[in-house]
């Protein structure tokens, strides 16, 4: 009952009183990775934690959520399933935003993991929705069609109007914030990524790209090889992750990007091949679906 109380307070954008535990701003002595020790779960909640200058974590210890901070407003990157939602609003508040200052919220792929908590975050922040049209499609009906390779698997999620959609390459502005966003479709039709600088003291200064998935995944009825143009937009866009402005990575699954075993380090040096060595996992990934698929139509049929 005190929980939803001051989660109450926090929406009403009093950041003074205290909050749960789990959604306390991570301290030196305890980083993400040992508050997320054997939990990977996708609503499994985890404290926020600042990654680099005014970019924050602030998901689950399974699903990313990244807020992207300015004194003119923030953007969210992602939300988590719906079961998160509240989880990604009290780290938005713990680590000391106010909820009512989220401009915009964007995301990476249309899937219940990512997506579902949108609808409850637009409400909670008040904020505006952006989505490239691929993915725009997908999350005003919450439901993922036939043309996802990963469709058979996924249940549907709750809807959500996009107030805008995105061109590929277009800059999304809030105040002195600058968010490129990049098609990477592959993982899913409407794969998004983006890419910003992030700055600290002394002129410090990272290319950060969060970069959506690059698993070649596929659920039983649905083949690669019988889609050659998506096989071959995949594969455009593992070339374009591979050239990304990219010092610090970020995936919508921090483990997919090893986020907490950095971030326990203290502060992510720059990493200039980051992204290339991404991609590269993904090919790598693609060509093993592909030569599995191979693999299974010359088997004698039973």
């Amino acid at each position: 009952m005190r929980a939803k109380l001051l989660f109450a307070i926090a929406l009403a954008g009093l950041l003074a009183a205290p909050l749960p535990a789990v959604s306390r701003p991570v301290t030196a002595s305890q980083t993400l990775q040992r508050a997320c020790a054997g939990r990977d779960g996708w609503s499994d909640p985890a404290p926020p934690q600042r990654i680099f200058a005014n970019t924050w974590y602030v998901g689950t210890c399974g699903i990313s959520a990244v807020l992207v901070t300015s004194p003119q407003g923030h953007v969210l990157i992602d939300a988590g399933p719906a079961e998160a939602a509240d989880t990604v609003a009290h780290n938005i508040v713990a680590a000391g935003f106010r909820l009512a200052d989220v401009r915009w919220i964007v995301m990476s792929h249309e899937h219940i993991d990512h997506a579902g908590g949108l609808a409850a975050l637009k409400r909670m922040t008040g904020a505006r929705l952006a989505a490239l049209p691929a993915a725009a499609r997908v999350l005003e009906s919450g439901q993922v069609p036939a043309d996802d390779p990963q469709s058979a698997w996924l249940k549907p999620f709750p809807a959500v109007a996009v107030d805008q959609r995105l061109r590929d390459g277009e800059t999304l502005a809030v105040g002195p914030l600058r968010l490129t966003v990049h098609a990477t479709p592959g993982h899913a039709p409407g794969s998004t990524s983006w890419t910003w600088t992030s700055c600290g003291q002394r002129a410090d200064c990272r290319a950060m790209a969060y970069v959506d998935s690059v698993t070649a995944l596929a659920a039983p009825g649905w083949r690669f090889a019988d889609h050659p143009a998506y096989v071959a937009a995949f594969r455009a866009s593992l070339t374009r992750i591979a050239g990304l402005p990219c010092t610090l990575l970020m995936t919508p699954h921090p483990g997919s990007s090893d986020l907490f075993e950095r971030l326990a380090k203290g502060p992510p040096p720059p990493a200039p091949g980051a992204c290339r060595a991404y991609a590269a996992q993904g090919r790598a990934k693609l060509d093993e679906a592909l030569a599995k698929e191979a693999k299974a139509q010359q088997r004698p049929a039973p």
